[in-house]
């Protein structure tokens, strides 16, 4: 991919999924499709919540949460008030469940959030978070068959459980084609480039943790996390 596709500023290497919304690779896209069909089989209505985003929209999750008009969780799910926290506070708050603009793996089209439609109570809004994934959860049955069947369709975790130094949290709901996003190798001269364009809030606390934040919540997450 280009330096432009991986910070999420171009899309024109996507296809719409079915009808869509959605949009991904065409080859995500249809390792995708086969995988829903396998899923069906099994009783399993396996559907996007969420695919590509680009900057401009993580851009918008950012803003937001850093002046506290969106939720904003700790380590153990329970809400934070964003604006009684330091800037490096706040930043590494952040961090741990949304990613920095031009860092996020759904800039690529190779990564999507995944749950079944069809297991959510009537009235109840998705929230991904992990107990809906977990054993009393909406979406466990969905989880314990990817866990044995997503390797077959080029797909893995990239956030199944932290791993080395990493402080993203665990993600069981996001799955990503390995074939494609495996190697991805984000340039950080054109992330930082692109960061001080931008009209993103924190900025000086931004750019001056940016080596620290490519080492803990980008590069991290990304070692190892490779399909077996």
């Amino acid at each position: 991919m280009t330096q432009d596709q991986l910070l999420g500023l171009d899309e024109s290497h996507l296809i719409l999924v079915g009808r869509g919304p959605h949009r991904l690779t065409a080859a995500t896209a249809a390792a995708f499709n086969d995988m829903q069909v396998a899923a069906a089989h099994q009783g399993h209505n396996l559907q996007a919540a969420s695919s590509w985003r680009g900057f401009e929209r993580q851009l918008a999750i950012w803003n937001g949460k850093w002046r506290g008009e969106r939720p904003l969780l700790d380590a153990h799910n329970q809400p934070l008030d964003a604006l009684q926290l330091t800037e490096t506070e706040r930043l590494h708050a952040i961090l741990r469940w949304s990613a920095l603009p031009g860092t996020s793996r759904h800039h690529w089209g190779t990564d999507l959030d995944i749950y079944d439609p069809d297991c959510l109570p009537t009235g109840t809004r998705l929230a991904l978070e992990p107990w809906e994934y977990e054993e009393g959860g909406w979406f466990r049955d969905l989880s314990v068959w990817l866990e044995e069947h997503m390797n077959d369709f080029g797909f893995f975790l990239p956030f199944a459980k932290p791993l080395g130094g990493s402080g993203v949290a665990v993600e069981p709901w996001h799955i990503s084609f390995a074939l494609e996003s495996a190697d991805q190798q984000l340039d950080p001269e054109a992330l930082a480039l692109c960061l001080q364009q931008a009209d993103i809030e924190g900025k000086a606390c931004v750019l001056a943790h940016l080596d620290e934040i490519l080492a803990r919540y980008v590069t991290a997450s990304h070692t190892e996390r490779r399909i077996r």
